[in-house]
C-alpha cells in the first residue's frame, strides 16, 4: 500500500539521516587528542592536545554541544518524515487521491523557472534589492554559524570543512523558501528567460546588477554585526583567515573554473528545490549539492562576499583590492558562465526552445 504507517515513515527517515549524523560524528573529533581508556570502564582521560572538557571514544565526540547538534539533525529528519506522512494522510482524507508524486517532472520544473524569470523581470528594483539583501544576509548568517561552530570544534582542516559543509546549506533553504534572491541562482533563471524570449539582455543585466549589489550589502551587514559583537575571535577568526588565504592563493584561471563548477552545483540545488513539492524534498534537494561544493572546495561569489571580509576583519594580511582581484572578480565570472551557459542553455536545450527544431 502506497501510504506507509507513521512508524515505518519515521523509521525510514531516521535511517536516511543516520549516515549523515554518523559521518559528522566520525569527523568531528580532534584527532590530535590522546584518549586513554581505563580497562575498568570508569575513567577517561585526555592528553594535552585536545580542548578541555571533551572526551573521545572510538572516534566519537562526547562534547555535549556536538552530541546536541547531531541529535538535533537526526530529530530534524524524523520530524520531517512525520510531517510528510501527516500531509499525505490529510490529502487522502480530503479526497485528494492516492497520488504519491512529491516532485515535478523536469519539463514542469523548467517551465516554473521560465515563469520565475518573467516574475523577476517585472519586479520593481526596490523589491529585487530587498530580496537580494535578505538573501545575502541569510548567506552571511549561515557562514557565521559555520565559522563559529566549525572554527571552535577542532583544529583539523578536514573537520572544519566537514562542519562547514554540513551547516552552510541552511542559507539556500532560507533564501528559496522566503523569496530571497542570490546572484548565483538568478544567473541561470534570467538566462533561461532570454533563451525562451521572455526577457531581454537589458532585463538580465538589470536583475544581475541589483541582486549582486543587494547580496554584497546583506553579507557586509552580517560581517559588521559579527565584528561589532566580537564573534571573529579564537577558532572562528583562525578559520576565517585560513580560508581567505587559501581562496586568494589560486591563479585567475583556476578560480574562474572553480566558480563555474560551484554554480553548476548551486543551480542544480535550485533546480531540485523547485522540483520538490514539500519541505522535506526541498531540504534534501538543497543540502547535498551545497555540501558537495563546499567539501570539494569550489568558489561561490555570494558566500565569498561574507567570508572574504570576515577574513580581513580577523586579521588576514590582504587588502580589499587583493580579495577583489584574486577571488571575487574571477569567481563572479565563473558563476555567471555556469548559470547562463552550463545550466541555463543546457536546460533550454533539453526542455525548451533551444532544443526544438524550427
Amino acid at each position: 500500500f502506497w501510504l506507509k504507517s507513521p512508524l515505518a515513515t519515521w523509521r525510514d527517515c531516521a535511517f536516511a539521516g543516520r549516515p549523515v549524523a554518523m559521518s559528522l560524528a566520525f569527523v568531528a573529533p580532534n584527532v590530535n587528542s590522546v584518549v586513554q581508556h581505563d580497562l575498568r570502564g570508569a575513567q577517561f582521560s585526555r592528553g594535552p592536545a585536545g580542548p578541555a572538557g571533551t572526551a573521545l571514544v572510538s572516534g566519537y565526540s562526547e562534547d555535549p554541544s556536538v552530541q546536541h547538534a547531531l541529535t538535533s539533525m537526526a530529530a530534524m529528519f524524523v520530524v520531517a518524515g512525520g510531517v510528510r506522512w501527516r500531509e499525505r494522510r490529510c490529502a487522502l482524507r480530503a479526497g485528494g487521491g492516492p497520488s504519491t508524486a512529491v516532485v515535478g517532472s523536469p519539463p514542469e520544473t523548467y517551465q516554473e523557472l521560465v515563469d520565475k524569470s518573467e516574475y523577476l523581470r517585472d519586479q520593481p528594483w526596490q523589491k529585487t534589492f530587498h530580496a537580494a539583501f535578505m538573501g545575502g544576509a541569510y548567506v552571511g548568517m549561515a557562514g557565521l554559524l559555520s565559522l563559529v561552530l566549525g572554527g571552535n570544534m577542532a583544529s583539523q582542516f578536514i573537520t572544519q570543512k566537514a562542519v562547514f559543509a554540513a551547516l552552510f546549506p541552511i542559507n539556500l533553504l532560507l533564501v528559496l523558501t522566503t523569496g530571497g534572491q542570490l546572484f548565483t541562482g538568478n544567473s541561470a533563471t534570467m538566462a533561461i528567460g532570454i533563451y525562451e524570449k521572455k526577457c531581454t539582455v537589458k532585463d538580465l543585466i538589470r536583475n544581475w546588477s541589483i541582486a549582486y549589489i543587494g547580496n554584497i550589502c546583506g553579507c557586509l551587514m552580517i560581517d559588521c554585526v559579527a565584528r561589532y559583537t566580537g564573534m571573529f575571535t579564537a577558532g572562528a577568526a583562525d578559520m576565517a583567515v585560513h580560508t581567505v588565504m587559501k581562496k586568494c592563493s589560486a591563479t585567475f584561471g583556476q578560480t574562474v573554473v572553480k566558480g563555474i563548477m560551484c554554480n553548476w552545483l548551486v543551480c542544480m540545488a535550485v533546480w531540485l528545490c523547485t522540483m520538490a513539492k514539500d519541505m522535506t524534498g526541498k531540504m534534501v534537494g538543497v543540502w547535498f549539492p551545497i555540501s558537495m561544493f563546499i567539501a570539494i572546495g569550489f568558489e561561490h561569489s555570494v558566500a565569498n562576499m561574507f567570508i572574504l571580509p570576515a577574513g580581513l576583519f580577523s586579521g588576514a594580511p590582504l587588502s580589499w583590492g587583493d580579495i577583489l582581484v584574486k577571488n571575487l572578480i574571477p569567481v563572479t565570472i565563473g558563476n555567471a558562465i555556469a548559470g547562463a551557459f552550463v545550466v541555463g542553455a543546457g536546460m533550454s536545450f533539453m526542455f525548451g526552445r533551444l532544443g526544438k527544431k524550427e
